[in-house]
């Protein structure tokens, strides 16, 4: 390879998505979109994304499923959350559908019981209407369905001793 092709935009592109990739796993878009900020040619920048694809070193799959297991695991992310991170991160719709679909609806319920269990006390001594409506915003706001959000923290405050007739109707 002559001096020139080793100062290229392509020996560019490939240095810039290397050293990303070293920092932290990226998807095809983020890394993409990195080139285009540094000006590099569309044409030179498929090509690169190609072959980076092809060896592995770019997985969108893999990196999704990756994704909903630790984020999931590490800050209690319910599908929602995670389908429009993965989203924001250039993840292809059926590729997010199918990482998001990973986790099982039990393992979502045990996190949102989990996160409910944690919260809980700090919400003794309010009103139970107020309770259940900070709890299931701290589960909506977390991704999780309104449905299962009102259904865990409903079983969570009756548990606790609180009359199910005194919290507000199911919001289905």
């Amino acid at each position: 390879m002559t001096a020139a092709g080793e100062n290229g935009p392509e020996a560019k592109a490939r240095e810039i998505c290397l050293r990303l990739l070293s920092a932290s796993p990226r998807t095809r878009a983020q890394l993409a979109e990195a080139l285009q900020r540094k000006h590099i040619p569309d044409d030179v920048a498929e090509r690169v994304l190609g072959r980076f694809t092809d060896v592995g070193l770019i997985d969108d799959e893999a990196f999704a499923q990756a994704w909903v297991q630790s984020r999931h695991a590490g800050r209690g992310l319910g599908k929602r959350a995670l389908a429009a991170e993965l989203r924001r991160r250039g993840v292809a719709n059926e590729t997010v559908n199918d990482a998001v679909e990973t986790l099982a609806p039990d393992q979502e319920e045990q996190t949102a019981r989990a996160l409910v269990a944690r919260k809980l006390p700090s919400t003794r001594g309010a009103d139970p209407a107020k309770r259940m409506r900070r709890l299931v915003g701290m589960l909506a706001r977390r991704g999780y369905s309104p449905a299962l959000a009102y259904r865990v923290v409903k079983e969570a405050l009756a548990e606790e001793g609180t009359d199910p007739e005194a919290l507000p109707a199911s919001p289905d």
